[in-house]
């Protein structure tokens, strides 16, 4: 049962040997996890746990009953307000797959931050990955390894759109962000906007236009994007991206 869980837990992330070196366990002794010929000492197994946000029960009980059973959105509280919108969204409406997002800088007006993250499914609900920019974690004094960058968050249905609610690890910050579906010659474009969850300064902003378009699932298409990701000026911006960001209009 560990090894079949580890092995789903594991689908979402693109290089076992990337993975493996996030956990800090040896890429060897990981292939014996998710063969099902090994298991970890409880230090690993705490390490894996926490990592994938599960818990202990990974050892006994399929993955997916211990990631949906409990949640809040779902629980008896909130499940008439909140659960039916976040269970199976319509992949036409949302397809699964990575997109690239463009936005105004928080930090600096006169940038722009260029994204990939990459949207997934699982038991029923609609997932979102993805990881900060380095130059802002830098700016911000904070690491820039993946798993200090990594963000997750969950879909929601929305009347005329979606929305997304993105946490760092542990919480350390949030953001709320609402995408339409725009028209487009490949249907392929949401727009909308991004808040983040901090106190008013005046001397950034809080909330600003956000573009997600939707990529072909080519891995040359993927790998071009990711390496154009980062700060970038108004003139780096795709010409689509740069007019629904509509970048000479404040955003209300």
């Amino acid at each position: 049962m560990f090894g079949a869980n580890l092995r789903t837990l594991a689908r979402q992330y693109p290089s076992v040997s990337e993975l493996s070196r996030q956990l800090s366990i040896n890429r060897t002794q990981f292939n014996r996890y998710l063969s099902g010929e090994s298991f970890p000492r409880p230090d690993v197994l705490d390490r894996i746990c926490e990592f994938f946000n599960v818990d202990a029960r990974i050892l006994l009980e399929p993955v997916d009953s211990l990631v949906t059973s409990g949640t809040i959105l779902n629980g008896p509280t909130l499940s008439e307000f909140c659960g039916p919108g976040v269970n199976d969204i319509p992949q036409e409406t949302f397809p699964d797959g990575f997109y690239l997002f463009s936005r105004r800088s928080f930090t600096d007006a006169g940038r722009f931050v260029v994204g990939l993250v990459r949207v997934f499914r699982r038991a029923g609900h609609t997932y979102v990955r993805g990881f900060e920019a380095r130059e802002a974690m830098r700016e911000q004094g904070q690491p820039t390894d993946p798993r200090s960058r990594e963000f997750r968050g969950y879909v929601s249905r929305q009347d005329d759109g979606v929305s997304l609610v993105i946490s760092r690890r542990k919480a350390m910050s949030s953001s709320f962000n609402y995408l339409a579906r725009v028209a487009s010659f490949e249907n392929n474009f949401w727009v909308g906007y991004v808040a983040r969850t901090v106190r008013e300064n005046a001397n950034s902003a809080r909330a600003t236009r956000m573009v997600y378009e939707h990529l072909k699932s080519d891995c040359k298409t993927i790998l071009d994007a990711a390496r154009g990701t980062g700060f970038k000026t108004a003139e780096d911006l795709t010409p689509f991206h740069r007019r629904l960001l509509q970048i000479d209009d404040p955003f209300r």
